[in-house]
């Protein structure tokens, strides 16, 4: 085992690069911010390394080359130092709009202490006090400055169940924001990051140079792990590890780059003795996303797969948050695949980014639903030995139980049970949970499949139908929907499920079982 440390929750470049630890170079992209524009924006998700490009960058901004030694920017760029500006909203807790106030105040404070500079405003007049300091420290060091800004949307986030206290956040920092087109002629850069997308009108408005590099190939990889840095910087500390699960678990986010893992992700497998688990998802997921999961009543099939145009995805706004936008935006679900529309626009397909992410997100819509389901403990595993044994009846059994399971209030003045769609969701969140591929409204040339199940060794084809005579299995067999999965080696099972609005659960099922 090398001697290298593994850098979890660790944002400081000058530490990383002096004190072994493992790192995976960035400054190729170091490199092209400093020498292709002046004003940045980046969003990804919590912990996906933003804060450390942003601290590497302000290294380079400062001049200090010799951190730099080995790396691909050291003999690349002239490392003339400029004055710093930083600002970052990442460790606050913004829940009222005082402590925005506090959070800016400490900030500038110490920021005028940094760079040696007299405040000619008092701290907490933010807007003047944030156009004095960047005038100031261009005039004392002679030389443009760099403002970082990290987490800007921290504050407005934190809010938004409390939509009227999230708007009064958006307004204090879209007028913090304005200070960097009035002081234009000051800068030599500005770099925004943070989880989401406010539309440039809500926060940006008049800095019409703003580029938007989230979803430019060439900075693809500007966080994040790829496979290639797997295998070589972190070679030693993954050896012995079923690279195949790894990926599964963990990879799958796409900005038209390299695959990526989410950093902390890795770091924290690695640490845990190669243990898979739900490491991001631990970290906590956001209130925020959880109040609109419950408020919405939305399922995960309605989103796998989904389709969204660049304009929505960039059109999040305290007062319109589309559920697509925000899923994609905190990383719970990613870009799959893009074609371009009949007008010669970006449509995107998004789905989940991987099983880490696929089973915490349906555990979570599990405890919405069956309030307080012990999904882990009671039904997991034999949902699990059902499907690796291809054993359709206990596989429905457990099925039956998980639907007996759900409290009556449930259903009370709720009409979406008496739709298939409601239980195919229903259905669809209690496997995908597990961590296994599943797929809603499966396209064939013959038609959609309600549902598909892959494992390693098996595919499963299901269709549903509610107070049917019709056996459900009949349209699998008539519309030879198998025909799509042959020839994979994998053992085909057709399964066709009748369920009940009355008895609200499976009255009637049928399978059968094909060659691969």
């Amino acid at each position: 085992m090398s001697a290298k440390k593994l850098p979890i929750g660790l944002q400081t470049f000058s530490q990383l690069v002096s004190e072994q630890y493992y790192y995976v170079d960035k400054t190729p992209f170091v490199h092209k911010v400093l020498v292709k524009g002046k004003f940045f924006f980046l969003s990804r998700p919590r912990r996906f390394g933003k804060s450390l490009f942003l601290d590497t960058l302000a290294e380079a901004l400062s001049g200090n080359k010799e951190l730099f030694k080995g790396l691909y920017l050291y003999d690349k760029y002239d490392f003339t130092p400029y004055p710093v500006i930083r600002l970052s909203f990442g460790s606050g807790d913004y829940k009222n709009l005082s402590a925005i106030s506090k959070e800016l105040a400490y900030t500038f404070k110490e920021n005028y202490e940094t760079l040696g500079l007299v405040p000619e405003y008092a701290y907490d007049d933010y807007r003047d006090c944030f156009k004095h300091l960047i005038k100031a420290a261009s005039e004392r060091y002679q030389a443009p400055v760099a403002v970082l800004i990290d987490e800007y949307d921290k504050p407005i986030l934190d809010n938004l169940s409390r939509p009227e206290v999230a708007r009064e956040a958006r307004d204090i920092l879209k007028n913090l924001y304005s200070v960097l087109k009035d002081s234009d002629r000051y800068l030599r850069l500005a770099f925004i990051t943070g989880v989401s997308k406010f539309s440039k009108l809500s926060l940006f408005s008049g800095l019409n140079n703003l580029e938007d590099i989230t979803l430019n190939p060439a900075y693809g990889e500007i966080c994040g792990y790829t496979q290639h840095d797997l295998e070589t910087v972190f070679a030693d500390a993954m050896e012995g590890s079923d690279m195949r699960l790894v990926q599964l678990w963990y990879n799958g986010y796409w900005y038209f780059g390299e695959k990526l893992y989410n950093p902390f992700d890795i770091l924290l497998f690695l640490s845990n003795g190669k243990i898979f688990s739900n490491y991001w998802w631990q970290t906590g997921s956001p209130s925020f996303l959880i109040e609109v999961l419950k408020q919405e009543r939305y399922f995960l099939p309605e989103l796998e797969n989904c389709q969204a145009s660049e304009e929505l995805l960039n059109a999040f706004d305290v007062d319109y948050i589309d559920i697509r936008a925000l899923l994609w935006q905190t990383g719970y679900l990613t870009i799959k695949d893009v074609e371009a529309d009949d007008l010669g626009g970006r449509l995107f397909r998004l789905g989940v980014p991987n099983a880490e992410v696929l089973r915490s997100l349906n555990e979570l819509l599990l405890r919405q639903l069956g309030n307080r389901i012990d999904f882990s403990v009671q039904y997991r595993r034999p949902l699990i030995q059902a499907l690796e044994q291809a054993n359709l009846s206990a596989l429905v059994d457990e099925l039956k139980r998980l639907c007996a399971g759900i409290p009556y209030n449930n259903y009370v003045k709720n009409d979406i049970a008496t739709a298939e769609g409601y239980w195919a969701s229903l259905v669809y969140v209690f496997l995908a949970a597990i961590g296994y591929r599943v797929t809603c409204e499966d396209a064939t040339n013959q038609g959609r499949i309600d549902m598909t199940i892959e494992t390693f060794r098996d595919i499963y084809i299901i269709e549903f139908k509610v107070d049917s005579s019709e056996p459900a299995i009949k349209q699998i067999e008539e519309r030879r929907y198998w025909e799509k999965y042959q020839g994979q080696g994998k053992r085909i099972h057709l399964l066709g499920i009748n369920f009940s609005r009355e008895e609200r659960n499976i009255t009637d099922w049928e399978g059968r079982s094909l060659e691969g």
